[in-house]
């Protein structure tokens, strides 16, 4: 659950589509620069090929992101917050028995 919501949230931010655009116009411009060197088909097939690579190299990134994603600060963190909430249910409990103690002394004293 968690993996997957990081990994939508990567996604969606457009971190790899703006790679990929930024690596499309700049192969573009390479071509348009050096066009005297290439014919249209191969300025083209250029383009069309480092687009396809520079989307296999993302998804690849992004696989690389999701396997190296720790889960164990956030099991640190769960079980922190879980003992916390054990500790403060404790301190809850012996917080009212001392109160019942104080009332009983009370009582007994008072009669």
């Amino acid at each position: 659950m968690v993996i997957e919501r990081f990994s939508q949230t990567v996604i969606n931010s457009g971190v790899f589509r703006l790679y990929i655009a930024i690596g499309f116009f700049a192969t573009l411009i390479f071509f348009t620069l050096n066009a005297d060197f290439f014919t249209p088909m191969e300025m083209i097939l250029g383009i069309i090929l480092v687009t396809i690579i520079l989307k296999g190299i993302s998804n690849m990134m992004l696989s690389l992101i999701i396997s190296l994603f720790s889960l164990d600060n956030k099991r640190n963190e769960f079980n922190f917050k879980y003992n916390e909430e054990k500790i403060q249910v404790m301190l809850n409990e012996l917080s009212v028995k001392d109160v019942m103690d104080s009332n009983e002394k009370n009582l007994k004293k008072a009669n």
